[in-house]
């Protein structure tokens, strides 16, 4: 099994569409005003908005970045803002947060191997 997309509520529409291009996504599918859908920059995957009224209902999304501190500095080049700047976690990854339009929380991080084998994973040995 894999994942195909991830789609989250958004409210209005168009203040997504212009964020999530400023972010680095690249729109595959627009039918604005109701949805879109985008490719994410690395690999397959694909990331949608639904018009909806009720966006951000405590969904929180992950992006990983190979380069989180240069990802992060040309996206507030680019205008965005972020509720926290990089910083290192106790669970071992690096994150920076920041909300979209819709009030959905993104998390953009760097785990390295921390990503799917951290030391605490089920099944393996101490």
């Amino acid at each position: 099994m894999r994942l195909n997309q991830v789609t989250v509520t958004m409210p209005d529409l168009e203040a997504g569409w212009r964020f999530y291009c400023k972010f680095g996504l690249k729109p595959v599918v627009d039918a604005r005003p109701r949805y879109a859908r985008f490719l994410c920059p690395d690999g397959d995957s694909t990331f949608s908005l639904q018009r909806g009224e009720n966006g951000g209902g405590g969904t929180t999304i992950y992006f990983e970045c190979e380069d989180l501190d240069a990802t992060v500095s040309m996206l507030i080049e680019s205008g965005l803002q972020f509720a926290s700047g990089p910083e290192d976690k106790s669970w071992r990854w690096r994150e920076a947060e920041l909300v979209d339009p819709g009030g959905n929380r993104i998390v953009l991080y760097f785990a390295g191997s921390n990503r799917i084998d951290p030391p605490w994973r089920i099944g393996t040995a101490p």
